[in-house]
């Protein structure tokens, strides 16, 4: 039996001695001990922020350029490593293992793109009201990053956060879930690699309560990039809140998919549930719950659950050809079957589906399809983060958004129709960040992933993410 790594805290460009204590990280799909992270102490935090401090003039006064190399050299070590990395990935978060290759290809090439704007990180020259002015507009870094990142794609939001922060100057300090931190203490291994200054990244392990609190409360911390739950969001806006902190916060959705009277149907049901059991359902952009058309629901439905049905799901580091794993622990099981339970009490029907899967281990929920879903149901409100599909019969594309759009979320959106005229109405009618047209919900790079409501403040992503990390100075020169 291999030894289980003991992974350390990361501070000004060292891995830190022995913790005084340390967290147990498991795989979801069966149980077993994968490794060893540190609970980082209060001190420990604080020591990470005053090393980016301390590293953050220097690096500001680097030319972005250079800055931007540094990014490109971390990209190629990943691709150096693809397998590896993907194998960790899928080990303890749970994905299958071709979304996790996926995964890491796509945090390369994130790294590669966020460089590419180190030339193209642009001001502004003002019009001036007086004669002999000129008034310029100045984008400068922040300064110091708090990057709270997520369990369910952590390899890609380490790049999501710390990729346009550097470039643009900002260092940073990463806090990984405790439920998936193998994969961002390898990444900083390769990281470390590359001889990017001390202090510049700093990666700091342990609980919400704890490190979380530190790093949200500091008054040395520029600006916090958070990716989570709307409960967790919240409470970093009141720890923000006495220092006037910038947040940057993705804070989940509700994502509702309408299915007009003349879409493509298997074009439909295939995209929706390419966009429901990617990750077992646990990222912010899956379709959430369905709006069909009266007159197509029955084909539709019957469709969408024979395709739910013949989901192939399981042990993604034992069981090959798979299109889902594991929810990513016990809490989450139960949420989802508590969710069920309720939208069968109030009326909803399990089409196919609808119970916790024998696999003998392992967080295993069957793909579900429920139908005689209304309004008022919780599971028609509420995150599910689970792999199962609630279905609401219309009669009209405006019913569907008014419905739609009488979310306390405002991330992502689908509309399947064949009709250009009735997409763009759609477009124009739906309250949300992001809306997807005959394709599954996945946003691209150069977008900008952002929300309404309670999915956020700010984005990621393009050059409208890249200047989140930025603030303006305005000088006026008067000749």
């Amino acid at each position: 039996m291999s030894e289980i790594p003991v992974y350390q805290n990361y501070i000004n460009g060292e891995f830190q001695a022995e913790s005084a204590s340390y967290i147990d990280v498991t795989n979801p799909a069966d149980g077993a001990l994968l490794s060893r992270v540190p609970n980082a102490s209060v001190a420990d935090v604080e020591r990470a922020i005053s090393a980016a401090k301390a590293a953050q003039q220097g690096w500001a006064a680097t030319p972005a350029i250079e800055r931007a190399q540094y990014l490109h050299q971390i990209a190629d070590k990943l691709r150096q490593n693809v397998d590896r990395l993907a194998s960790i990935i899928t080990q303890e978060q749970g994905k299958i293992l071709p979304l996790a290759t996926v995964e890491v290809n796509f945090t390369a090439d994130y790294l590669d793109y966020m460089a590419g704007w180190a030339r193209r990180i642009e001001g502004d020259i003002i019009t001036s009201d007086r004669p002999g002015e000129n008034i310029f507009l100045f984008r400068k870094p922040l300064g110091v990053v708090a990057g709270i990142l997520p369990w369910n794609f952590p390899f890609f939001l380490i790049a999501r956060k710390m990729a346009p922060a550097l470039v643009t100057g900002n260092t940073i300090v990463i806090k990984p879930s405790e439920e998936t931190p193998n994969n961002c203490f390898e990444f900083t291994r390769l990281l470390d690699e590359i001889g990017l200054p001390n202090g510049v990244f700093n990666v700091v392990c342990g609980t919400g309560q704890q490190v979380g609190e530190a790093l949200t409360s500091s008054s040395k911390v520029d600006m916090i990039s958070f990716t989570g739950s709307v409960a967790t969001g919240s409470a970093i806006m009141a720890s923000a809140a006495p220092n006037v902190t910038k947040l940057n916060l993705e804070l989940g959705g509700k994502a509702p998919a309408i299915v007009l009277e003349d879409a493509d149907l298997d074009l439909a049901v295939a995209a929706i549930k390419a966009s429901r059991v990617i990750n077992t359902g646990q990222v912010c952009n899956c379709a959430e719950r369905i709006y069909v058309h009266a007159s197509v629901a029955d084909t539709f439905i019957s469709k969408l659950s024979e395709a739910m049905k013949a989901t192939r799901f399981g042990n993604p580091m034992t069981d090959k050809d798979l299109e889902m794993g594991p929810l990513i622990n016990q809490a989450s099981l139960d949420k989802v079957v508590h969710m069920v339970e309720t939208a069968k009490r109030e009326g909803a029907e399990v089409v196919t589906g609808g119970k916790v899967a024998d696999l003998g281990s392992g967080f295993h929920y069957e793909p579900t399809v429920l139908t005689g879903c209304h309004s008022g149901m919780e599971i028609m409100k509420k995150e599910i983060f689970g792999p199962v599909l609630p279905v609401q019969i219309v009669d009209s594309l405006e019913e569907a958004v008014e419905l739609a759009n009488a979310s306390e979320y405002g991330l992502t959106s689908s509309v399947y129709t064949q009709n250009l005229s009735m997409a763009m109405r759609a477009i124009n009618l739906l309250d949300y960040g992001e809306t997807y047209i005959n394709r599954e919900n996945f946003e691209a790079m150069q977008g900008f992933h952002a929300g309404t409501r309670k999915s956020g403040i700010g984005g990621a992503d393009g050059k409208y993410g890249l200047y989140e990390y930025t603030r303006t100075h305005v000088a006026y020169i008067q000749s």
